[in-house]
């Protein structure tokens, strides 16, 4: 065993051993023996309640709109009281909110959960037609939305009540300043929210996730860091110092609030740890953004998709002070080393702060993470497994594979979604027993750190060999020439399949499909260097977490989104 790793197994036992502050014991968890930080708030609500110690902080910037944390408690409350009595909300009952990221989102979603209510998060992008299927498959009690997205519904005629954001949702809020936090009783396997899938392929499901699942996503990502800071202070030989004055976090949100990033690791997370959120609405738009994060002096945020290397890459960078951003987060999709060590020049005391992390909306928990010195050192791992997680590697038969065999991830929590909602069948073929989740990903272990290679799906089968296109995209983000590429399989009369690269060049810059083929051969074995290739000037279409529709650049499927 290495000495980095005798120290991080030193650093774990003294974090989760007896009395330890991350304390893990076995409990009964839905029928199932599972490991558990004993120490924790049992619902949202009690997380919530817990925020009150931050008082006169910000919890929410928006525009004009400054929300302390002793003000959005109160706004919570009082619009709780709303929705309980004009609403009739009351325990399982289904909230939806349909709108653009705003102050008005989070407290939406913690006075329904407070209620014991089930928010169902709809996704902003979503055509009329789309809107129609989620509105009639998680059946809400009521439906929040802005006036923009109400206005799309309009020829609809949704049989549910509505309440617009903009004229509406001020106006009850002052109706009711006085009320307390609902005291409903609620249990921490009582469902909390419906994130749906990201309905690349089909219909969306809705992954239920209970109050245990989204606290656990909080605490998990609490314990990551005490572990990875405690772990580079002993590498240091330095001794852990006096605590320092707590610094408020201020995080600026760029995923949308309907998604996994957007709610549990922006809206959820950033309450737990006492930071300040930044909202904007809109388009996104690199030169606003720049602004915006110099104005608040924003120290995180979470480079999604293509929103990084816009950034990095636009002119507006060099005119302000971000010397403030110190963390580089990354999700939804791998992220190749280029497009990493592109965020570490634009952002370079950032540089030594960048991690990703692997989960999904089944998940609820992120079951691996990576950040640091040792993501820069393993720039395409997924990271290790988190305590109170297993996870293993499985073949078609379900049999657990040794390290450096690929198959397909299976994760075992506490977290894990109480299933698809109204999908029995889709949940059965998903939840395995034991509640182990079937995740359709493809990955090996290498020692104690993940790889993950692609989604089954998108594996191209060329001449009897294996190829995963998220190699071949890695190798042509490298090129200086190439903006992003994507990678797929097109059918070969001859070879069964051929490999396919779509690249969107640097911005007036003209690529040769020859020179990337010559670029890939240098590192790729011959058979998975693209013979396809369509060059094309306009983004890849992407969905909320930054995952590039595959379908859609295929001409398989229209966009299944709008934009703001």
């Amino acid at each position: 065993m290495s000495v980095s790793a005798q120290i991080r197994l030193g650093v774990r036992e003294k974090l989760t051993g007896p009395r330890g502050p991350f304390e893990i014991v076995e409990e009964n968890v839905l029928g199932e023996r599972m490991r558990v930080f004993k120490q924790r708030a049992r619902s949202l609500r009690e997380l919530l309640r817990a925020s009150a110690t931050h008082g006169d902080e910000e919890y929410l910037v928006h525009g004009e709109k400054r929300i302390s944390y002793a003000q959005h408690l109160a706004q919570v409350a009082a619009f709780a009281s709303v929705l309980s009595q004009r609403y009739g909300i009351g325990k399982g009952d289904r909230v939806a909110i349909l709108a653009a990221n705003c102050a008005e989102w989070p407290v939406a979603f913690w006075s329904t959960v407070s209620l014991g209510g089930i928010v169902a998060a709809l996704n902003g992008w979503w055509t009329p037609d789309e809107i129609a299927y989620g509105v009639a498959d998680c059946a809400p009690r009521l439906l929040i939305a802005d006036r923009a997205r109400l206005e799309r519904a309009k020829s609809l005629g949704l049989a549910v009540a509505t309440l617009e954001i903009e004229s509406e949702l001020a106006e009850l809020l002052r109706s009711a300043p006085a009320a307390a936090l609902p005291e409903v009783p609620i249990a921490e396997d009582d469902p909390a929210v419906i994130l749906y899938t990201s309905g690349t392929t089909g219909r969306p499901k809705g992954a239920l996730a209970s109050h245990r699942g989204v606290v656990g996503f909080v605490q998990c990502a609490a314990y990551a860091g005490a572990e990875q800071a405690l772990s580079e202070l002993a590498a240091s030989g330095t001794a852990p110092a006096a605590a320092p004055p707590r610094r408020q976090g201020i995080t600026l949100a760029t995923s949308p609030m309907f998604h996994l990033s957007g709610l549990y690791a922006t809206i959820a997370l950033q309450l737990a740890f006492g930071g300040k959120l930044v909202i904007r609405s809109g388009r996104f738009d690199e030169a606003e953004v720049i602004r915006l994060m110099a104005k608040e002096r924003v120290s995180a945020f979470a480079a999604l998709g293509s929103m990084g290397p816009r950034l990095a890459r636009h002119p507006e960078l060099a005119k302000h002070d971000l010397s403030c951003v110190e963390s580089v987060g990354f999700g939804g999709a791998p992220v190749s080393p280029a497009v990493q060590q592109l965020l570490r020049e634009a952002f370079p005391n950032a540089s030594s702060a960048q991690g990703i992390g692997y989960g999904s909306s089944e998940s609820v928990s992120a079951p691996t993470t990576i950040r640091g010195a040792e993501y820069k050192l393993h720039p395409t791992s997924a990271g290790r497994v988190i305590p109170t997680h297993e996870l293993e590697i499985r073949d078609e038969h379900g049999k657990a594979l040794p390290d450096g065999v690929e198959g397909e991830i299976h994760i075992r929590s506490a977290y894990l979604m109480l299933g698809y909602w109204g999908k029995p069948e889709a949940t059965a073929a998903t939840l395995k027993p034991g509640r182990w989740l079937a995740t359709g990903d493809i990955a090996r272990f290498e020692g104690d750190l993940l790889y993950i290679n692609s989604r089954a799906r998108d594996m191209i089968l060329r001449n009897a060999e294996n190829v995963y296109p998220v190699e071949i995209e890695y190798r042509l983000e490298q090129h200086p020439s190439v903006r992003e590429a994507t990678v797929f399989g097109v059918d070969h009369e001859e070879w069964g399949q051929q490999v396919k690269a779509v690249v969107v060049p640097e911005n007036g810059v003209r690529v040769e499909p020859a020179e990337l083929a010559r670029w890939c051969g240098k590192t790729l074995a011959a058979y998975k260097v693209p013979t396809a290739w369509e060059v094309r000037a306009e983004a890849l279409p992407r969905n909320a977490s930054g995952k590039v529709l595959k379908d859609v650049v295929r001409g398989a499927v229209k966009s299944a989104f709008l934009e703001e």
